[in-house]
């Protein structure tokens, strides 16, 4: 309903006018966007909204495809299942489409995305040329490699807390109508990281993921873009009566290696209609073949209409009871971070999603200068372990991720204290931006938006 591409020059100049009134009215507390938090595909609600001074910004639209230059120029509020739909229509995607179609570049950009092909790209962030931000004197900027470089290093995680995002350049590249996707059952853990360490480094797969069930059994997937489909192999698995995706992936441990050609955009959102393996916790019975038929046209439902929807009573039982977190380390230290993983908290399927991650002075790089491979742990539902506390449980592998020079998700609950944080991000940019652009007095700092300890 909000949607008028041709005002969004407009809409920039009304959200310079609501900063420069909060400077005029002597900017007495903070500045966020008037988002309310319910709408965030993030689990967490951020009681700041309430306590700060709200800026609204209603831009979800795509401004521009530009094949010449191959990139598509988006407004903050563009989700993944709008931009893929359109690009895939006109023979073009995005290099690094993140899983869930609610997902907006905004919340990509400032906080990051990552999806199976981000072993050639990288995370959402590298695949962006270009910021336009306001930022906090009320003045509009744009930013790249080349033309403001150190803010253009310094958005990327830094939460919304060096300026308001109100439109990004995205690389595209061409797209082809299918995927053809290998499913290879590994079993011991030794030879699970093996395989798919081979399978990340090797640049032909597009697509490379892992989702393993146990300790010691996996499925490895990867594929291909390709043109054609052998019609015998096709799985429309987008379809709101197919089984849920991870639970098709899971027949083939006793089923064997197998190939099947997936639509690019059923592909692309394998896991909305389960919201990876969430929905199960939510409607056991989803999976159900006559359920499916029936109702699976309506599932998933919104996480905003469940956040939305639900009690406090609630909320603090999924806090307490319930992990969501994306840890990520390096590839050599994989073994290590799963076992880990399976001693504090026992929770299946894990995610695996590997990236690259190249140099960089931003808040997210490695500790060297070359380009190291990474790996995303998804871990997401119900620890089976007897003892789980969740603060106590979190910061072990707050510790550990750290120790290994890894990194975790903002959007989870981090429970790190604040030296902690800055030990595992690098803050020598993004702190020295904050002090030159006057972000102290206009924007709470990162870990005060995100983390446990500092929330208010």
């Amino acid at each position: 309903m909000c949607s008028a591409p041709k005002l969004h020059d407009q809409r920039v100049r009304d959200i310079q006018r609501q900063v420069r009134e909060w400077r005029k009215d002597g900017g007495k507390q903070f500045m966020c966007t008037g988002r309310p938090g319910w709408l965030t595909v993030s689990l967490r609600v951020g009681k700041y909204k309430k306590t700060h001074k709200n800026i609204m910004i209603n831009m979800m639209d795509i401004l521009d495809v530009d094949t010449q230059r191959q990139v598509v120029r988006v407004e903050p509020l563009a989700n993944m299942g709008q931009v893929s739909a359109l690009l895939n229509s006109i023979g073009w995607t995005l290099p690094v489409v993140p899983e869930l179609d609610d997902l907006t570049v905004g919340g990509l950009v400032m906080g990051t995305g990552i999806e199976s092909s981000s072993h050639i790209y990288g995370l959402f962030q590298h695949i962006c040329v270009a910021y336009e931000l306001v930022l906090a004197d009320g003045s509009l900027v744009r930013c790249t490699e080349e033309e403001n470089p150190d803010l253009f290093h310094a958005v990327p995680w830094s939460c919304g807390t060096l300026g308001f995002l109100v439109a990004a350049e995205i690389k595209i590249v061409p797209a082809k109508p299918w995927v053809k996707l290998r499913y290879e059952p590994v079993s011991g853990l030794e030879n699970i990281c093996k395989r798919f360490t081979a399978a990340s480094e090797n640049k032909q797969n597009t697509f490379v993921e892992g989702l393993q069930y146990s300790l010691d059994s996996a499925v490895i997937m990867t594929g291909t873009m390709t043109d054609h489909a052998e019609p015998d192999k096709i799985n429309r698995i987008g379809l709101h009566f197919k089984p849920w995706f991870f639970k098709h992936v899971e027949g083939f441990l006793s089923h064997g290696p197998k190939e099947e050609y997936i639509p690019l955009r059923h592909y692309y959102h394998r896991h909305t209609r389960s919201l990876f393996w969430e929905i199960q916790d939510i409607i056991p019975f989803g999976n159900n073949p006559v359920f499916r038929w029936v109702f699976g046209w309506m599932v998933p439902p919104k996480i905003s209409l469940l956040k939305l929807t639900q009690g406090e009573t609630i909320r603090q039982l999924y806090e307490q009871h319930h992990v969501v977190q994306d840890m990520l380390v390096p590839m050599k230290d994989l073994h290590r971070a799963i076992t880990c993983f399976h001693q504090e908290i026992n929770v299946y399927p894990l995610w695996l999603c590997p990236f690259t991650l190249p140099p960089g002075r931003g808040m997210v790089h490695p500790k060297g200068q070359e380009e190291e491979l990474y790996v995303d742990i998804g871990a997401y539902g119900e620890p089976r372990v007897k003892q789980f506390e969740a603060k106590a449980t979190t910061r072990q592998l707050e510790k550990f991720v750290r120790d290994v020079n890894g990194f975790q998700m903002l959007y989870a609950d981090v429970y790190m204290d604040r030296d902690e944080f800055w030990q595992m991000f690098d803050g020598q940019l993004y702190h020295r931006l904050r002090e030159e652009l006057g972000c102290k007095d206009a924007f709470p700092e990162v870990f005060d938006k995100i983390c446990k300890t500092a929330r208010h």
